[in-house]
């Protein structure tokens, strides 16, 4: 267990440190990139793509708003596919684990930045201020330091506390586990279901029903709904921006037409 939990912290840390300070933020973090590379490292590179896949579509109705993070998706998703792949435990039972351990861990993200992080602000300000150059460098100093103390818990949970979850879980009764299944199976419509209010207005909510008819009634997989997806998005695309070309070029002539009559 050691040595894999010695690379699900490495890709923790790295994914972590290069998105947030090195890249920017561009997605890295996701379930559907950090799940296949964990997958990857620990031998079940298919397992990874299922599961980060699942994982996505549970966590990305899930967004931060200001400081408040519901759950961390990373760190949640690199111990489900650990526990998944390292215990042969199945694929649901990862999944139903994977919305406690987020929350775990994101508040334990909340209070390390209330006293690591927010203490040294007053510091941050003035040295902005005084040293730009000084500010960058020790910025990224202080980011892998900082970096440091989560990526130590999620060594810890997955060098000594995977193997305690998956003892804990065998001895619970059977409908217990049917329980947690179940439960999966829901928190990935959940997951769309939060996404799905987000964005839901009159004009795109049309094609939620057309989706429904397709698969349920047409029995069409997911790969070839996605394909018609992407057909009518760019179609969709394309005609209304030569709707836009088309109102732009009116309005050009009308201005124009009315600079002559005001010149006459």
């Amino acid at each position: 267990m050691v040595g894999a939990a010695l690379k699900c912290a490495l890709v923790y840390f790295i994914f972590v440190y290069l998105d947030d300070r090195w890249l920017g933020w561009q997605t890295i973090t996701r379930p559907i990139v950090v799940a296949p590379i964990t997958g990857l490292l620990l031998g079940d590179f298919r397992t990874g793509i299922i599961m980060g896949a699942s994982l996505e579509s549970i966590f990305m109705g899930i967004s931060a708003i200001g400081g408040a993070v519901p759950a961390d998706a990373t760190s949640a998703s690199i111990i489900a596919v650990a526990f998944t792949i390292l215990n042969g435990a199945s694929q649901e039972a990862g999944l139903a684990i994977a919305m406690p351990i987020g929350a775990v861990m994101s508040s334990f993200g909340a209070l390390e930045m209330a006293l690591v992080a927010a203490p040294l602000v007053p510091y941050w300000e003035k040295l902005a201020q005084e040293d730009m150059n000084k500010f960058c460098v020790q910025n990224y100093i202080f980011s892998a330091l900082y970096q440091l103390v989560p990526t130590a818990v999620m060594f810890i949970a997955v060098a000594y506390g995977v193997e305690g979850l998956n003892n804990f879980l065998s001895i619970l009764p059977g409908w217990v586990m049917t329980g947690l299944n179940a439960a999966s199976g829901m928190m990935t419509a959940v997951g769309f279901a939060i996404l799905t209010s987000m964005i839901w207005d009159g004009e795109v909510g049309i094609f939620f029903f057309v989706g429904y008819v397709l698969a349920a009634y047409l029995h069409l997989d997911t790969l070839a709904i996605a394909i018609l997806a992407v057909a009518v998005a760019v179609t969709m695309f394309f005609s209304n921006k030569k709707l836009i070309d088309l109102k732009s070029e009116l309005l050009a002539k009308g201005v124009e037409s009315k600079d002559e009559e005001d010149f006459f």
